[in-house]
């Protein structure tokens, strides 16, 4: 017996691997760069060169860049920048891996210090998990229909998530500033951050509509006679597009998007004067775009002249049960506690969204992180004015997902849409943040999906020994399939011999049976 089928696509994680890597290492200042005093601020970033793949392993080469904004201990007191790299040199097993996968890496630094050890040597230590993973599209055959008319048939409506896109792309945001006319001419850029706020993602028909706001901080020596420190913060809003061919706007997008590099470089302007900063960043997605399926679903099948059976894989089918974007307030006050004297003034501040844990809760999900938060501030002091804090405030937020339970599988992104900073007093500042959690639960339901239909010969011995006519009274759970493939009938002549306008039936109805092959 032929079974009519539908094929459909469905994404499976095929490995994993988490790792965590440490370092602990000396960096040497180098002899261009004047001697450590005082350091302000520091930052980490990963930089993946390659990835070399072989069978179920994966090698990692790079590095990470830590860069140091610092006083000098010269009379002069100047702030100065610098930048060193730490190897990443590193193996993950990921079994199953074969040539030819592609490999997803993710990253988190979850730990940095640098400590001086003299004005010329330095001391990092960090811990860096890297998660790596991939990711294929499996083609499924989902029976609908079988060729033979004559056969009775069980089906049920079901609705399923298929994956119809599944691919990598990146997205350029380039934006020129120029700086306003009070501001002196950019002698040395020595401290920057690109930050990427405000997300929204749109399936569109053949492309993914991204939008956001880059949210540009440069630090800088002016081009005059004390070569005085300045400062530009500037919002770039944007929207891009990536071809995604086979995508339309009714498809639901689960797309992650990383700032893997961004760039600031010093131009000069139509006069032939350094006044413009050029923003370059590149934004990576992560594309997974589903498509809900309406399918009407065989789940068995039968015929009194023969003996079906169907033959039987089990299979999780997923299915969107809710899409939800939710946000997140978080309002703190910091005590800043520094005995060179007291703020003046708030420069710039910057953060990130770290998620911790996730737990299922009744109709939603539980959330828990904290905040990174890194703040630059100058003080009273007019020698040594800059001071930077790091800070961590932490958050818990459900964010509502009825009818979620266990079986379920959810995909969570979080990104930052707003943060400020503002001066209380002296010595203390407040704190406010806006954060997006948007989250894509899918049910997963496991089924017994038919593969094949065995049909054999009827135990003819079997037939001859059951009477033609029988009174059945039907019991918990019995439908009339069930009754009808039973007792070697049909459901429209049970219906047809007992009068019944519909196949429901209850616990304890009479039915008159009636066999429908011969002896």
């Amino acid at each position: 017996m032929e079974l009519i089928t539908k094929k459909v696509s469905m994404l499976k994680r095929k490995c994993e691997a988490v790792n965590q890597i440490t370092f602990d290492e000396d960096l040497n200042v180098p002899d261009v760069k004047p001697d450590i005093g005082r350091m302000i601020q520091k930052k980490g970033e990963i930089q993946i060169e390659d990835i070399q793949i072989s069978e179920g392993k994966a090698h990692i080469t790079g590095v990470l860049a830590v860069c140091l904004l610092y006083v000098s201990d010269s009379q002069e007191r100047k702030i100065q920048s610098l930048m060193g790299t730490l190897h990443i040199g590193e193996t993950l097993n990921l079994e199953g891996l074969e040539n030819g996968d592609k490999v997803q890496l993710k990253w988190d630094i979850e730990d940095l210090s640098v400590q001086l050890i003299n004005s010329r040597k330095l001391n990092i230590k960090a811990l860096v998990t890297f998660t790596a993973y991939v990711e294929e599209m499996l083609e499924t055959s989902l029976p609908v229909n079988v060729e033979d008319d004559e056969i009775s048939r069980k089906k049920q409506d079901i609705s399923i998530m298929e994956a119809a896109v599944h691919k990598r792309d990146t997205m350029r945001v380039k934006e020129d500033i120029a700086l306003s006319s009070n501001k002196p001419d950019i002698y040395e850029l020595l401290w920057n951050t690109v930050e990427i706020r405000g997300l929204d993602i749109r399936a569109e028909n053949d492309k993914i509509g991204v939008k956001g706001e880059l949210f540009v901080f440069a630090l800088y020596s002016g081009n005059d006679d004390n070569n005085s420190l300045q400062w530009l913060e500037h919002s770039v809003p944007f929207y891009e597009e990536a071809e995604c061919p086979g995508c339309s706007s009714d498809m639901i997008p689960n797309v992650e998007v990383t700032v893997p590099q961004s760039d600031l470089k010093v131009k000069q302007d139509e006069d032939g004067e350094e006044r413009i900063i050029s923003v370059d960043a590149v934004l990576e997605l992560e594309m997974k775009i589903y498509e809900e399926e309406e399918l009407s679903l065989l789940m068995d099948v039968y015929t009194p002249v023969k003996d079906c059976h169907a033959i039987r894989e089990k299979q999780k089918l997923e299915s969107l049960l809710v899409k939800n974007f939710s946000k997140c307030k978080v309002n703190d006050r910091i005590k800043v506690e520094n005995s060179q004297g007291k703020i003046l003034q708030i420069c710039h501040s910057d953060g990130n969204v770290k998620v911790d844990s996730t737990r299922i809760v009744e109709n939603g999900i539980e959330a828990e992180g904290v905040v990174r938060i890194r703040i630059l501030y100058i003080i009273s002091d007019d020698e040594m004015p800059f001071y930077a804090m790091e800070t961590m405030i932490p958050f818990t937020h459900v964010i509502e997902a009825k009818g979620i339970d266990e079986q379920c599988i959810y995909h969570l992104r979080t990104d930052l849409e707003q943060l400020s900073t503002t001066m209380i007093d002296s010595d203390e500042i407040e704190v406010k943040i806006v954060m997006n959690l948007n989250v894509l639960v899918m049910k997963q339901t496991e089924m017994g999906i038919i593969q094949e239909i065995e049909e054999q010969e009827l135990d003819r011995e079997k037939l001859r020994s059951m009477p033609g006519i029988v009174g059945y009274q039907v019991q918990q759970g019995d439908t009339l399939w069930d009754i009808a493939k039973k007792f070697y009938t049909t459901i429209e002549n049970i219906m047809e011999l007992n009068g019944l306008e519909s196949e429901e039936v209850k616990p304890l109805d009479s039915l008159i049976l009636m066999k429908k092959v011969e002896r």
